[in-house]
């Protein structure tokens, strides 16, 4: 009798979770946090934990400012070196959230001996060099450990002006709001794990993951740009709602309006959510109105956890059609006008 071939292997297989799927919850994380030293006497401090913005900023001098941060997590395709290109370009992405240039990056790398060949990790790390490469910038050393799981990412240093810096919690009452990348990330996450995922959705969704946010850097340069957050773990509403509460205002977002994969809508439908998904809704949903009788499918979409995902930005009114367009032009074409910024109590309301 012959033998039934082996299954290939699958790198995800060793992870419980993949992606920005494996944030805590934002109300967990709220609750970690709210004992923490305060950090008001360092007055150098720009931005430290109080919004729950993207990166730390430190001022050093009256032109420069220091922003760091770092981001890693388990693997959410199995092609190693694609993992390490997707997790590199999360961690940049939060420096051109905050307007700024990144400068160096340091792997953060934890592998669970024995279980995974050393030509694997080797591949993870060349991706994530090949997107730090594309930024312009070395992988100039870092860490590892054995851990039960694989896990990379990276800690990224960059800087930007004082006045280039742009915070998630500085939006204007009257400002709309753009959106760079499509939605859907977890949702096809989710259906690749059960084999279930399109090649062609496949290829979107590598694709969308492992674009640069580098417009961020230009948008900071913008006076008619206002406040701008990367759009991750916590999904549209929960970044949406961080804006909101920093800023002490409503931000309206129109669901017809949300850029989605092309596979999204209909992969939801047939039930390929994210644990993560529901675990935010549990979260975030007292600050959040919805259509009435909205299916739970769309609301999978709004709280869907995006993994190396697009810039909110809040913009002056009467710029929203030049920034658009330059953000289109400087390579995201499925960018868009997503809503407005409103007086009113911080909530984030779908229409």
């Amino acid at each position: 009798m012959l033998d039934t071939p082996a299954a290939p292997f699958r790198l995800t297989s060793l992870a419980h979770g993949g992606g920005c799927g494996c944030k805590l919850a934002p109300s967990v994380l709220r609750e970690l946090l709210a004992e923490q030293p305060s950090s008001a006497g360092f007055t150098r401090l720009l931005v430290g934990t109080e919004t729950g913005d993207d990166a730390a900023v430190y001022q050093l001098d009256d032109d420069t400012c220091l922003i760091a941060t770092t981001d890693f997590f388990m693997p959410m395709v199995d092609d190693p070196f694609e993992f390490g290109r997707i997790a590199a370009a999360n961690a940049i992405s939060d420096v051109y959230a905050m307007g700024g240039r990144p400068l160096l990056a340091l792997a953060i790398l934890g592998m669970p001996l024995g279980k995974l060949e050393p030509g694997m990790v080797r591949e993870i790390l060349k991706g994530g060099a090949s997107i730090a490469a594309e930024a312009g910038i070395p992988v100039a050393g870092g860490h590892s450990i054995d851990a039960p799981e694989p896990i990379y990412g990276l800690a990224v240093i960059g800087t930007a002006r004082p006045e280039q810096i742009r915070k998630n919690s500085t939006a204007f009452a009257g400002d709309a709001l753009i959106l760079t990348k499509p939605l859907g990330v977890g949702i096809y996450s989710a259906a690749f794990k059960k084999e279930k995922l399109p090649p062609a959705a496949y290829d979107e969704m590598i694709a969308s993951m492992t674009t640069l946010n580098r417009v961020g850097t230009a948008l900071g340069r913008d006076a008619a740009v206002h406040a701008v957050t990367d759009v991750t773990g916590f999904g549209i509403l929960g970044h949406g709602l961080e804006v909101a509460r920093g800023s002490g205002l409503a931000l309206e977002i129109e669901a017809a309006a949300l850029p989605l994969l092309g596979e999204a809508r209909a992969l939801a439908q047939a039930g390929f959510v994210t644990g993560a998904s529901h675990r935010n809704w549990a979260s975030y949903g007292e600050g959040v109105r919805l259509p009435d009788g909205l299916p739970e499918a769309e609301r999978h979409l709004l709280t869907d956890p995006q993994t190396s995902g697009g810039l909110l930005v809040a913009v002056a009114p009467d710029a929203v059609e030049r920034v658009l367009s330059e953000i289109r032009a400087a390579g995201f074409p499925r960018a868009a006008r997503i809503g407005r910024v409103r007086e009113g109590a911080p909530a984030v309301i779908v229409i």
